[in-house]
């Protein structure tokens, strides 16, 4: 049996997003009380070699968002992050903007809930 290209994607996707889960519980081992989201190409499965790694971390207040968000950074577990409140993540994931409705359909949970 062949391997195709599609193959190989996935198993680069999984092998990936196995990787990022591995650093999200690092991350909300120092600190906790958050989630991390993976979006962005690597979260549609469109990635290619030059896409960067996309992590929204979200936490009950702004503060404990901002502070995630710093510990994704130190650890290099994102090319970019973005520190949202939960409150904010609900509301511009199930809002109007159709960016953010596409970011919130298909962002994957880099942590457990």
């Amino acid at each position: 049996m062949a391997i195709t290209v599609a193959d190989i994607r996935r198993r680069k996707q999984a092998e990936r997003l196995s990787a990022l889960q591995q650093q999200a519980d690092l991350v909300l081992g120092e600190e906790p009380g958050g989630s991390l989201w993976l979006f962005g190409s690597w979260a549609r499965g469109d990635w290619d070699g030059f896409s960067d790694v996309d992590v929204l971390a979200v936490a009950s207040n702004r503060d404990q968002a901002s502070d995630l968000a710093d510990a994704v950074l130190r650890h290099g577990m994102a090319d970019d992050v973005l520190a949202l409140t939960e409150q904010e993540w609900q509301e511009r994931r199930n809002g109007d903007d159709p960016y953010w409705r596409a970011i919130g359909r298909d962002a994957v949970r880099l942590s457990a809930p």
